[in-house]
């Protein structure tokens, strides 16, 4: 596990205390595209599951998922790939 995906672990940890999180390096399936900033951790995908989303729509999820990252979505993600869903 990379350093990039740690930092979105800890990040979406803190920020949602999730009840699922499951992330995906998808970076070896977009080598030599547009993106691939070469170090293996630029294409991500990410499943949340968390109560924090109660009363939420899908695109404030997504945001809320977005805010939490910061500035990695900025500076080390070039795509994040986002599902979320509302925890029971």
């Amino acid at each position: 596990m990379g350093e990039v995906e740690q930092e979105i672990i800890k990040r979406l940890t803190e920020a949602l205390s999730p009840t699922r999180l499951v992330v995906n390096n998808d970076s070896a399936q977009h080598r030599g595209h547009a993106g691939d900033d070469g170090s293996g951790e630029s294409h991500f995908s990410v499943e949340v599951e968390s109560a924090a989303f109660t009363g939420k729509n899908r695109v404030q999820q997504q945001r809320m998922v977005n805010a939490a990252l910061g500035n990695l979505m900025d500076e080390r993600i070039h795509a994040m790939a986002i599902k979320t869903q509302v925890a029971d």
